[in-house]
């Protein structure tokens, strides 16, 4: 029986119902990889509540208002919410069209940062003052970008089936592109982002199947240029400074190893479940700096305690383990490559912000993914999952 009412039973009929049609085995909703979407939005709702423990009492910084934090923070979310659709809307495989203008307007915008326009922000120049209490961090986007630059070089003779590794000077271009604004951000200086980018770059070569010579090259070249970077005094001082106190914890607790032994005694006095969600005496007493960002990942050791710790470990390690699963299971290099270079980059950058928090690592001024404060890091990594995500629904279309 058919009319204008009716459907078929199995549901593919053209008169389906909208919740049909989004629960239909072809629709993108039952493709998409929920862990990674779950995980991810976790991360970003646990992290909204250690940004408002951390600042609801910084009356220096939150203008009076303690849900200032909160509620840049959620509105960041819900920004990086829908630039996540609109990529999985337009696919990683259009984006591939535009790379060339995504990657010069990501230039642009950190070459903008040592013009007049820029700021400078805890030592280092690398923001651009929107007003209103907002700011953009361009860094964060050439993460993305270098990612999507080197694929699109990287993959183009394998995709098209004339090799079945990229050719050396294929490689070469694909390095002095991600160069171009690595140098840039080192400029600012910003050393934490680029000793993230020099990661992700070597996980993309590794992705891509380039010979081991290049992989082994680059740390070559990285460890020439950094002893380079450091006897020709590029660094400013306190980043030197960091790097002293991370070699020597002891080197002036009041100074320079004044933010790490803070973190530290913040993160131990959690115990197995900690102090309570807003009942920190570290967080409370505003002891430890830079507590919404850098250093954020010490209000979940000291309010939610290990437990709470190891959470958002396990919520990072799902995103991460699928992310893995897609770059194995796609059959295009060019979404091999992309996916993994965002799982070296969040896996990296993940280890080295809760590795500063536990001195384990030197402090870089990096920001955890997901959790912490900051529009252009909730940008950068929603925009990632974005493309994670247009790599499944592509692929379990084929």
């Amino acid at each position: 029986m058919t009319g204008a009412n009716s459907f078929t039973v199995s549901g593919y009929g053209p008169e389906r119902p909208a919740w049909m049609r989004l629960l239909a085995r072809d629709s993108t909703a039952r493709r998409l990889d929920w862990p990674i979407l779950l995980s991810a939005l976790a991360l970003s709702l646990i992290g909204s509540l250690l940004v408002y423990s951390a600042t609801r009492n910084r009356t220096a910084i939150n203008q009076g208002d303690p849900y200032y934090f909160l509620v840049r923070h959620l509105m960041n979310l819900g920004i990086g919410l829908v630039l996540m659709i609109g990529t999985i809307w337009l696919g990683h495989r259009a984006l591939r069209n535009v790379v060339p203008v995504l990657y010069g307007l990501s230039l642009l915008g950190v070459l903008l940062v040592l013009t007049p326009l820029g700021a400078t922000i805890n030592g280092n120049r690398n923001w651009i003052v929107l007003g209103g209490g907002f700011s953009l961090q361009p860094s964060e986007f050439v993460k993305v970008t270098i990612i999507l630059g080197m694929a699109l070089l990287l993959a183009a003779q394998v995709d098209a089936g004339d090799r079945k590794h990229p050719a050396g000077r294929t490689v070469i271009q694909a390095l002095g592109l991600a160069a171009v604004p690595m140098t840039v951000v080192m400029l600012m200086p910003d050393l934490g982002s680029t000793m993230v980018m020099t990661v992700t770059i070597l996980g993309v070569l590794l992705a891509a199947g380039a010979s081991n010579r290049w992989v082994f090259g680059l740390l070559g070249v990285g460890v020439l240029g950094a002893i380079a970077v450091w006897q020709m005094h590029v660094l400013d001082q306190y980043q030197i400074n960091r790097f002293a106190a991370f070699a020597d914890p002891s080197l002036d607790p009041s100074g320079v190893g004044y933010n790490t032994n803070q973190a530290r005694i913040a993160i131990g006095s959690g115990g197995l479940t900690g102090e309570g969600l807003f009942h920190g005496a570290q967080t409370t007493g505003q002891f430890v700096p830079e507590q919404q960002t850098d250093f954020v990942f010490t209000v979940a050791g000291e309010e939610l305690g290990f437990v709470g710790g190891m959470l958002i470990l396990s919520l990072i390690g799902v995103i991460l383990w699928r992310a893995c699963r897609i770059a194995r299971e796609t059959t295009e290099l060019y979404g091999t490559i992309i996916a993994t270079g965002i799982v070296a980059w969040f896996a990296f950058q993940s280890f080295e912000n809760i590795g500063m928090s536990l001195g384990i690592m030197p402090v870089a001024g990096i920001p955890l993914p997901f959790v912490s404060y900051g529009g252009s890091s909730m940008f950068a990594v929603w925009l990632a999952v974005g493309l994670l995500q247009s790599i499944r629904v592509q692929q379990t279309r084929l």
